[in-house]
């Protein structure tokens, strides 16, 4: 035999020592493909099943005989297109527009924001709500004021306010 046979023969044993771990794991993973290949195969038949089955036990799969959805990656899902409009002229949902005369300013004056409940923007209706819990609410903050008309209060915060909330159940 000659030099260079041996160095030939010594290069393919390593070579073939080094490949072994790698030959084992695709075979394993051919092994597992054919387990997936019969998985998919028992999925595709029980399919009709899971189509009839599913809404009883809240899952939704689509419509039969056709795939389900592609499932969305993570973030922020896409827009869908809008509603159409109803040509009959219904009702329609929400604040109306400035122009039409629907929105007005909140009650409280120097506010500015557009009056949401009774008169009052968001932020001064949520302070009318706790106003009225607390009994404190003041004689000028009636339901649906004019708009600036009604002069904003500044309430007391931490130990004032607990003292100012003993009074108020003292005396109502």
């Amino acid at each position: 035999m000659s030099v260079d046979k041996a160095f030939r023969e010594m290069v393919r044993n390593e070579i073939e020592l080094q490949l072994k771990p790698l030959r084992d794991l695709v075979s394993r993973l051919e092994a597992g493909t054919a387990d997936l290949d019969r998985l998919r195969t028992v999925a595709e038949q029980l399919a009709p099943l899971a189509g009839a089955v599913g809404p009883l036990f809240g899952v939704s799969a689509g419509s039969r005989g056709s795939p389900a959805p592609a499932r969305r990656g993570p973030g922020r899902p896409a827009r869908a297109a809008p509603a159409p409009v109803a040509a009959s002229g219904g009702k329609k949902r929400g604040r109306k527009p400035s122009s039409e005369g629907g929105a007005r300013e909140c009650a409280i004056k120097g506010c500015g924001k557009p009056s949401r409940t009774k008169g009052y923007c968001a932020a001064h209706y949520q302070k009318l709500r706790m106003l009225e819990k607390t009994n404190r609410r003041p004689n000028n903050w009636v339901d649906y004021a004019e708009p600036n008309s009604v002069e904003d209060i500044k309430l007391p915060r931490g130990r004032a306010a607990a003292k100012a909330l003993a009074e108020a159940k003292n005396a109502g």
